[in-house]
């Protein structure tokens, strides 16, 4: 690897993280350019998701003031990111990606409409709860099975999860657009973790019928992705922060299209 290649990677590994921590959609930055310099697809996804896990870390440790008050809800819902994190590593090595990859731009577009129409349907369901006794700490019932599969694209590929969890807590649970932030940081971090733990395993240790993971992980990539991630987690949660709830919907939608013209591209 050459030295402009190692400092370009580095970079988008910053600029992955800056934009993690905010909205959710780093993987359009860093998985392009692994591509660019000749990392084979599977590991240059393998090796993403293990070196944007120290990222997702430092933007959750920077949104900790948003996330306080919030630990039975975080605990709750980590249960399912984490199933789903498993169950879409899994498929990421067994299945082809063209079924999969086809539906991706679909699933983008509904988060942005959902993001759009959050608040409206926001309201609605709390209405309805409160007709009912009132809406649970952890949300509406089905908040748990839509994190989960949302859990599910983000250890499959993990572009724009972030702006998919935002749709569903901003809908389902009654909070502050920059406590679901928060919350998506932790748990959009679980699902890219328990990914990782099991790319490296997988990756060393031979398992029948997951012998193509072998070898996959590129950790001079791993370590320059992460480095930069962890810079960018805290650039990111700064700047998101600031951001008012109008601003950072019509943030989160900007990269949600952007990242459908990519996909379709």
């Amino acid at each position: 690897m050459e030295i402009w290649e190692a400092v370009a990677i580095l970079l988008a590994g910053m600029a992955a993280g800056t934009i993690n921590a905010v909205v959710g959609s780093g993987t359009l930055i860093t998985f392009p350019t692994l591509l660019a310099f000749g990392v084979p697809p599977v590991a240059a996804n393998v090796s993403n998701t293990i070196g944007l896990v120290p990222g997702s870390a430092s933007g959750a440790f920077g949104y900790r003031r948003e996330l306080r008050g919030q630990g039975r809800r975080v605990l709750v819902l980590s249960s399912a990111s984490l199933a789903g994190g498993v169950a879409g590593a899994v498929l990421l090595l067994v299945l082809p990606s063209a079924a999969f990859d086809a539906v991706v731009p679909v699933l983008i577009l509904l988060g942005c409409l959902l993001v759009v129409v959050g608040p409206a349907l926001q309201r609605r369901v709390a209405a309805r709860a409160e007709s009912r006794g009132g809406l649970k700490d952890t949300g509406a019932w089905w908040v748990w099975p839509a994190v989960a599969a949302t859990g599910v694209y983000g250890g499959y590929f993990g572009a724009a999860q972030g702006v998919l969890l935002v749709a569903v807590l901003g809908i389902g649970i009654a909070d502050t657009m920059q406590r679901h932030n928060a919350t998506k940081n932790v748990l959009a971090g679980l699902v890219n973790a328990v990914a990782a733990v099991i790319f490296i395993v997988l990756s060393v240790v031979p398992v029948p019928g997951f012998e193509s993971a072998l070898g996959t992980v590129d950790w001079r990539v791993v370590g320059l992705i992460a480095a930069g991630s962890v810079v960018g987690g805290q650039l990111g949660a700064s700047v998101g922060r600031k951001l008012p709830p109008l601003a950072l919907r019509g943030v989160i939608v900007v990269v949600g299209l952007v990242a459908v013209v990519s996909f379709v591209w």
